[in-house]
């Protein structure tokens, strides 16, 4: 199965006051993570869009292996158009779509468990979840891309294509709560960094 991975990178970071793709991780920064672990973790490519900031995060992110960058004009409208915009560049040979923003912090264990999970059944969308929560990333079966190209901001973006396929969706358990870390605030980075931090076995 050929995955692909939409890493969202274009916002504002308002609520952060920074770059959120520019924040230090784990010895690089979050987009630079971000992108090595989606590849150790089983996806073909790594589309990375972007918007806000975008020259200064994409002469990060440039020198890595097998990451065409997307520049999303519309990005202040919203993560709907990021979708879309990345979109157009998976390839139609594509199998799946696996879709995480920059400040959604995965690391390769889970994201190849997931990986196999979607492989090896009839599921049009798999998931994470956490104490029965359902988290990032999602991974789409080329199936519903004509849905996710159709998307709109309002109401409810991806959870529209989401909800409408609930039926065939699985999702995937894990030991922490890591699929629902967000990191949106000063606050959240630094809890963030600190949970990482203390984790042996992620997933």
């Amino acid at each position: 199965m050929r995955l692909y991975a939409l890493l969202l990178a274009a916002g504002e970071s308002a609520r952060m006051g920074r770059t959120k793709a520019l924040l230090s991780w784990q010895g690089g920064t979050l987009v630079e993570f971000q992108i090595e672990q989606l590849l150790a973790g089983g996806m073909e490519r790594v589309v990375l869009v972007l918007g806000h900031e975008a020259e200064a995060v994409r002469r990060v992110a440039s020198p890595l292996a097998r990451t065409p960058i997307v520049l999303n004009q519309d990005y202040a409208t919203g993560k709907t158009s990021s979708v879309q915009a990345g979109l157009e560049a998976i390839p139609n040979h594509a199998d799946a779509v696996l879709v995480l923003a920059v400040d959604q912090p995965r690391p390769a264990g889970l994201i190849r468990r997931l990986c196999q999970a979607h492989e090896t059944s009839d599921a049009l969308i798999t998931v994470p979840s956490f104490g029965g929560r359902h988290g990032h990333p999602t991974i789409f079966s080329r199936e519903l891309f004509p849905e996710m190209r159709d998307i709109r901001e309002e109401p409810q973006g991806l959870r529209a294509v989401r909800h409408r396929h609930r039926e065939r969706t699985q999702a995937i358990e894990t030991a922490t709560r890591v699929p629902l870390i967000d990191i949106n605030t000063p606050e959240e980075y630094e809890a963030a960094l600190a949970f990482f931090a203390s984790l042996g076995e992620p997933v």
